[in-house]
């Protein structure tokens, strides 16, 4: 698929996004991209910029874009931008030129509190552009834009989609096929490096950092998710979850999938683990009827949140669930409680297009953690899976395996 083609339909949809929000112009600031590289470059470029450039959008459609003179060809060659004016010496120059003849009534750029996808604006770049602005009276004008930032990144549209399904797909086939090495005595590092060599087979990216992608955890003693996998040994009467995903062509998938290992003598889970599970499903089934168009993220993890506790759980440590994109975690709506660390993203609304990972938590004693994690895109009603959502506990033998 080609990316110049994603870029083309996603600056598509910046000036409808600018009129809904009711800002005239926005610019995306940055220099040196290659290693201070606002996250909104890959939607609007694709490539990376030297010296000061400036990416400007209009509510009229219109699209500029002030760079060194080396990156002018590039930035030509993604065929988006109706000028791109080229500089040496000075950058303040055409910028303002360009700048006054739009003369907007707000610039919004990329700087936000809560959400750290729409935070790409460094504050020495924020300062220096202050004082550029301030030459022509336009330093009042700035305002955060992270409304834009967001739904760009949020809104999915069919290419992107696409790619999501294809690492939801992959990551499905390498959690079947890792299944025929699980056996009890196998650690927890083992089972991680036979997923890795599977995703290096398929010459496919990691969806997060290699040394936690997978995360493996099993038994009432693991460390659990978002830490490198030990030499834990699977046992026979502990869970085991693994917390992973792959990239696809820039985008992700985040799936958790959970197993029990049958104690000696037993041919089914015990009542507490099934009890377990049962609950987790049932939190996921009951939060996915709440995702539509217009929602807010903490009403959804209410619901979850209690279905947990009312069991006799202890309330999960974490939100229910966050959007998905070109990282794992990504977008600023999240399916999360009003605790401060969240900030507003809670209370975001929810819109189509936007991909959220459902994934409850609880732990059972003597067993382990329990956790499943299921993705969904969010259609004109409700909210689709867009994963094969796990029904039934994948159940490990002593000797030989047998799943779900």
């Amino acid at each position: 698929m080609n990316d110049r083609s994603l870029i083309k339909n996603k600056v598509a949809q910046i000036p409808t996004l600018l009129r809904e929000f009711n800002i005239d112009c926005w610019i995306s600031f940055v220099r040196e991209s290659q290693f201070m590289g606002d996250p909104i470059l890959d939607y609007i470029l694709g490539a990376d910029v030297t010296w000061y450039s400036a990416f400007i959008f209009t509510v009229a459609g219109k699209a500029h874009a002030v760079v060194g003179q080396y990156d002018v060809q590039t930035v030509k060659d993604v065929a988006v931008y109706g000028s791109v004016d080229g500089y040496v010496t000075d950058f303040g120059k055409p910028f303002l030129e360009r700048l006054q003849q739009i003369n907007p009534r707000k610039i919004a750029v990329n700087y936000s509190e809560d959400s750290e996808i729409a935070d790409g604006l460094t504050h020495g770049m924020y300062l220096y552009l202050k004082r550029l602005l301030k030459t022509i009276g336009y330093d009042d004008r700035l305002i955060s834009a992270e409304p834009i930032v967001s739904a760009l990144r949020e809104r999915k549209i069919a290419q992107e989609l696409d790619r999501i399904k294809s690492a939801i797909t992959a990551t499905e086939e390498i959690f079947v096929d890792v299944r025929k090495f699980i056996k009890v005595g196998t650690t927890e590092k083992k089972i991680a490096s036979i997923m890795r060599n599977m995703v290096r087979q398929r010459n496919l990216d990691f969806a997060w950092n290699e040394e936690i992608c997978p995360s493996v955890f099993t038994g009432p003693d693991t460390a659990g998710a978002h830490y490198t996998p030990t030499d834990l040994k699977l046992e026979p009467g502990h869970l085991l979850s693994m917390d992973f995903g792959v990239k696809v062509s820039g985008y992700c998938s985040d799936l958790q999938r959970i197993h029990y290992i049958l104690d000696k003598g037993e041919i089914e889970p015990p009542a507490s683990v099934q009890r377990g599970f049962n609950t987790l499903i049932k939190a996921v089934k009951e939060a996915r009827k709440l995702i539509r168009p217009g929602s807010r993220g903490e009403i959804v993890d209410r619901t979850a949140r209690e279905i947990i506790t009312s069991q006799g759980y202890e309330e999960f440590p974490a939100g229910l669930g966050h959007q998905v994109g070109r990282f794992a975690h990504d977008g600023t709506a999240l399916l999360g409680p009003l605790w401060e660390k969240y900030g507003s993203k809670p209370k975001q609304l929810l819109r189509e297009g936007m991909v959220f990972t459902i994934e409850p938590r609880l732990e059972v004693p003597g067993h382990g953690i329990m956790t499943v994690e299921e993705m969904v895109v969010i259609n004109k009603t409700g909210a689709e899976y867009i994963s094969i959502p796990q029904k039934e506990l994948i159940i490990i033998g002593n000797s030989n395996l047998n799943s779900s």
